[in-house]
């Protein structure tokens, strides 16, 4: 007679002993990951992570010096005019929504945070602007807060990975996270990010230089 099948308790143990051996070969890999965003204030950052939808972290960092020189707080952005903010953004594409969820999620903050960025997720995502993925950016680099971001390159690595099928990023978040140490939920974002550049690209997924290659089932990898 074959061994007995393993119980779905067992299954889920190991896992997440996959998970963590994952999880210390891209700590290795990566030691000196940090937000890939430029900012000096958890205001900065709010506005840089808005600044980040569909437009590169580069880009957004070339353009946030001269907006933040203007309006380098959450009292000065909330003055401006929307034409200002406008002008200063534009480079980052689709500006003129990205300008004005900037200016109103301002004056919220003045009005309701004394200028303040919230440290709680249910307060950061009623912002204009925030979902779960801005206000986990949030969390993970401004507050030392856990906040596990689910971007293009953390979706596709942990399905290749085998650890979900969604492809839905909030489905991803809540899914992935049960294998990693809430610990190092902030970092494990940047891991993969940093990762999904350099190696586990979305064209090709170079897995002859990968140090996850032994303990990735590869699932979906596009062959050259």
């Amino acid at each position: 007679m074959g061994s007995a099948r393993p119980s779905k308790a067992e299954r889920l143990l190991a896992e997440r002993r996959r998970m963590l051996e994952i999880i210390k070969l891209l700590k290795r890999e990566y030691p000196d990951v940090r937000c890939f965003l430029d900012y000096a204030t958890p205001f900065q950052l709010l506005v840089a992570t808005i600044l980040s939808a569909q437009c590169t972290d580069e880009r957004v960092n070339k353009t946030t010096p001269a907006l933040f020189a203007r309006f380098p707080d959450a009292g000065a952005m909330a003055r401006a005019k929307i034409g200002e903010i406008e002008k200063l953004v534009q480079p980052t594409g689709f500006y003129k929504n990205k300008a004005k969820a900037i200016l109103e999620t301002s004056k919220i903050l003045v009005s309701k945070y004394d200028g303040e960025v919230p440290r709680r997720l249910e307060e950061l995502v009623e912002l204009r602007g925030v979902g779960r993925k801005t206000a986990n950016v949030i969390l993970g680099n401004a507050y030392d807060t856990p906040g596990f971001v689910v971007d293009t390159h953390v979706g596709r690595i942990t399905r290749r990975l085998g650890f979900t099928r969604n492809s839905d990023p909030v489905k991803v978040e809540y899914e992935v996270r049960e294998f990693v140490p809430e610990a190092d939920w902030s970092k494990f974002s940047l891991w993969l990010i940093a990762h999904g550049r350099a190696v586990c690209t979305a064209r090709k997924a170079k897995c002859e230089e990968c140090v996850l290659a032994r303990l990735c089932p590869k699932v979906g990898v596009p062959r050259s």
